[in-house]
């Protein structure tokens, strides 16, 4: 089959080719998808998960990706819930062989049904702003109806799932980043865009009961002062080094699984949220999209089949 394999772990993008690879293997809980469409996150070749498989040992060449939208192609023995020509959508392992390839195996239980209305473009764009968007909303942040938010990052990809999600499940919306994006947070239903490279931005968030933090550094260190008493940060860029004297805080990594997954399909099937598509590549163009994906807006989706 035709992928995309980085070789060279001290030079990861340099080192992206397109090339023939072995047809993968599908061990027990395994399906094998015919790729469709999929995407990848610009930094994730330096991931050191991606370079060593689940026993911690060095690997290489690798197939980066790790968002998928296809069909089922192959079931293997012992594997339960999914079926041969099913459309699937899922978050792969990072330890294993990703997307950017015309077939990938997979975990089934990483993997959700995909209705047939849903375009296997948007279909890969959905797992992991999704994904890490529900988990740190209703897992992480056990947000409730009627509780003010507030979304570093709002114009990114996380944090546009993560600001959507939120309004959806009732709470009061603060969107947050660079004046830039202020129009399109605010089309996505925020109620208020805070302008992060205005010295005193805390002043207009005045106090929130739960804050997402797509963003990091100081803007991170600087928001436990805008929670309520038992509110909680909860940070995807680094674990919060300054805390709430009163609330919580932690960082967390999305984690693929079908049950979330679904939630997630289900909410964009139903025109509850929606993920922002940059551009569509092919599968030679991925060395040069790795190069110029950073900074632009929306989810680089590669159109595989």
């Amino acid at each position: 089959m035709r992928a995309i394999r980085a070789h060279d772990r001290d030079a990861p993008v340099d080192s992206l080719v397109a090339e023939e690879a072995p047809y993968p293997y599908a061990g027990q809980g395994d399906v094998v998808v015919k790729v469709r469409a999929a995407c990848f996150t610009p930094g994730e070749l330096t991931w050191p998960a991606l370079w060593v498989d689940r026993g911690g040992r060095e690997r290489a060449p690798v197939v980066p990706g790790h968002e998928v939208s296809g069909e089922v192609a192959e079931v293997s023995v012992g594997t339960t819930g999914l079926s041969v020509g099913q459309r699937v959508v899922g978050l792969t392992d990072w330890n294993r062989d990703g997307t950017l390839a015309e077939y990938v195996a997979v975990e089934a239980r990483n993997l959700a049904p995909l209705p047939a209305g849903i375009d296997h473009v948007h279909g890969a764009a959905l797992p992991m702003p999704g994904l890490t968007a529900w988990q740190g909303l209703f897992v992480h942040g056990r947000i409730e109806t009627g509780q003010s938010v507030l979304v570093h990052g709002a114009g990114g990809g996380v944090g546009m799932a993560a600001t959507q999600l939120a309004r959806d499940a009732g709470a009061r919306v603060l969107g947050s980043g660079r004046a830039k994006s202020r129009e399109r947070v605010l089309e996505l239903g925020a109620e208020e865009f805070v302008d992060l490279e205005q010295p005193a931005w805390e002043e207009a968030v005045g106090l929130v009961d739960l804050v997402f933090d797509a963003v990091g550094g100081t803007v991170l260190d600087r928001s436990a002062a805008v929670l309520r008493p038992g509110g909680t940060l909860i940070s995807i860029s680094r674990p919060p080094t300054v805390r709430p004297e009163d609330g919580r805080a932690l960082y967390f990594i999305v984690e693929p699984g079908r049950d979330h997954l679904a939630q997630v399909v289900d909410r964009y099937w139903k025109g509850r949220w929606r993920p922002l598509v940059g551009s569509v590549r092919t599968l030679p163009e991925v060395p040069d999209a790795f190069r110029t994906k950073s900074g632009t807006a929306g989810k680089t989706v590669v159109a595989v089949a």
